[in-house]
């Protein structure tokens, strides 16, 4: 993605809106010694709408990425958002990543109150990577442990709608039936987040690649989803999104894909409408 264009347009945007504030660094866990941490950004006129946003590509999250200024279309909305840093690959592989994420929703959930937010209204959302973790978080989120010391750990990891951007979704059958994501030569950068080396067997190969397709953890349950995909990404192929919505849909679930005519992986061209857009469909399903 070109990171400045897209940020040039979000300022754009940013400069006729109300403001928000800005809480850095907020620690939601620790690991290994070090802090887990997210940024919160609350709207002038909070309507108790929390949204959770995965800052991460290609399972990589770092500070840098937390952008004010995406955060600022949805407090606009009355949004309260919570750009959420995970830990990295390759230093970290799925497992890690996963429970950094479940994580970072207890911890907003048992928060609820300090941060104005009703804990029953909180969506999800993220691009690439971050859109995977998003529907990993729709299908897999769990119950709290009631008997934890931790009152984090005894909130409940659900998510309640999700809006994202073109995510992986179904790793045994990437842009075609019985096609593996993972033999895929774009693809072996990816690899380290997901444990794999050459010597992986393939049986292994296929058990992890559908343990973390969120695709296989869809359920009538699943929250209401929004999807954005272009048509010419090379990366994440459309089919992803398609073959996701099209389960959603059969099992009843409110869901929506909209696709961009011609536009790539990571594309710009009306990024700031898609995200208000996103705003749009929590705003719909949570604001009630």
């Amino acid at each position: 993605m070109h990171r400045k264009a897209l940020l040039t347009a979000l300022a754009v945007a940013a400069s006729f809106a109300s403001a928000q504030s800005h809480l850095v660094d907020v620690v939601y866990g620790h690991k290994m010694g070090v802090a887990l941490t997210m940024d919160v950004f609350t709207p002038a006129k909070p309507n108790h709408i929390a949204v959770a946003f995965m800052v991460s590509g290609g399972w990589v999250s770092n500070h840098q990425n937390i952008n004010p200024m995406l955060a600022k279309i949805f407090t606009d909305k009355g949004i309260t958002v919570f750009e959420v840093v995970h830990g990295s690959q390759p230093k970290f592989q799925m497992p890690e990543i996963l429970s950094d994420v479940n994580r970072s929703i207890r911890f907003i959930r048992a928060n609820a109150a300090k941060y104005g937010i009703d804990p029953n209204k909180i969506g999800v959302s993220g691009a690439s990577a971050g859109g995977h973790l998003s529907l990993m978080l729709g299908a897999y989120g769990a119950p709290g442990n009631p008997n934890s010391n931790d009152p984090v750990d005894r909130a409940s990891s659900d998510v309640n709608a999700i809006a994202c951007f073109y995510p992986p979704t179904d790793m045994l059958n990437w842009g075609s039936t019985g096609t593996a994501a993972m033999d895929q030569p774009l693809l072996r950068v990816f690899w380290p987040a997901f444990g794999i080396t050459a010597q992986t067997p393939k049986e292994k190969l296929a058990e992890m690649s559908k343990q973390y397709s969120p695709i296989y953890g869809v359920t009538a349950k699943f929250p209401p989803t929004l999807i954005f995909h272009g048509d010419a990404d090379k990366l994440v192929p459309l089919q992803q999104s398609e073959i996701f919505i099209e389960k959603l849909k059969g099992l009843g679930v409110p869901c929506k894909l909209v696709v961009k005519k011609g536009a790539g992986h990571g594309y710009i061209e009306g990024m700031v409408e898609d995200a208000g857009a996103c705003a749009d469909w929590f705003l719909k399903y949570l604001g009630k």
